[in-house]
């Protein structure tokens, strides 16, 4: 498929998904919802594709919904504005947060408003120490709904949500990892090197394993004790299948015979 506010890049396991308005901050369109959420379809069922990295283009990551495009031209389209919304919605939250393969989001400027739910719907984040932060919508009269309320209820603590939210004050990447918005920030000359290495990282280990992981602590926070007990071995049995046994036969096998320490290194990778 051709995409036109959309780049992909493929290499050595790692999808980069990039954001491609920078003439609109990568604000996200109609158009760009239209092409994430059929690009996310298409690299679901792409065996070649073992990590996803969702960058922007220039000086920005995002900056937020485009407020002309999904806000005011849609007003008098209730219907369309319906179903962008609902794809909007969809793709940053729930196909992002519930994705087999890890994902990443590398943000290398401006992050505003519903760029918010693309961060913590990817499992990780890693931002530049000079990318700008920022939940601006109080500053126009409106507030941080759809899917970012939610977003921050998952990820920030209820002081730090409140006062980013009631202020609208902007904050830098070292701030975002203070609050626990993303993993880590570095300089942004480090960036693409430091996501590179973890999505490499990534794209080393056990597939099968790596969704169990983002599986199994996903589903648990919806689960009480005994049921997230279940899940888990529920899945354990899964991943047996799935590998034909090989966590136990060769991941703790191989450790037993001294071939590698698990604690300190991973299992089939060559240093």
């Amino acid at each position: 498929m051709t995409y036109k506010v959309l780049l992909l890049d493929k290499k050595d396991g790692i999808a980069t998904i990039t954001l491609n308005r920078p003439q609109k901050k990568n604000a996200m369109s109609p158009q760009l919802h239209e092409e994430m959420a059929r690009l996310l379809d298409e690299l679901r069922y792409d065996d070649t594709t073992r990590v996803l990295v969702i960058t922007g283009a220039g000086s920005a990551f995002c900056a937020g919904m485009d407020l002309k495009e999904f806000f005011t031209d849609l007003k008098p389209k209730p219907q369309e504005y319906d179903r962008i919304w609902r794809l909007a919605v969809e793709w940053r939250t729930r196909t992002l947060r519930y994705y087999p393969k890890p994902t990443i989001a590398m943000i290398n400027g401006f992050c505003f408003g519903g760029a918010f739910s693309l961060v913590e719907g990817c499992d990780l984040a890693i931002a530049a120490d000079e990318a700008t932060f920022g939940l601006s919508e109080i500053n126009f009269k409106l507030f941080p709904g759809g899917s970012v309320s939610k977003s921050l209820a998952n990820l920030l603590r209820p002081r730090d949500a409140l006062w980013y939210g009631m202020l609208g004050r902007p904050f830098g990447g070292k701030i975002a990892a203070q609050i626990g918005l993303i993993n880590k920030s570095v300089p942004a000359a480090e960036l693409l090197n430091e996501t590179m290495t973890v999505a490499r990282e990534l794209a080393q280990k056990d597939p099968w394993a790596l969704k169990a992981t983002k599986e199994g602590y996903r589903f648990s926070l919806e689960m009480s004790w005994e049921a997230a007990m279940s899940y888990s071995s529920a899945k354990e049995m899964e991943l047996v299948l799935r590998q034909g046994d090989a966590w136990r036969t060769e991941g703790i096998g191989d450790f037993l015979k001294g071939e590698y320490r698990p604690g300190l290194e991973a299992h089939g990778i060559k240093k």
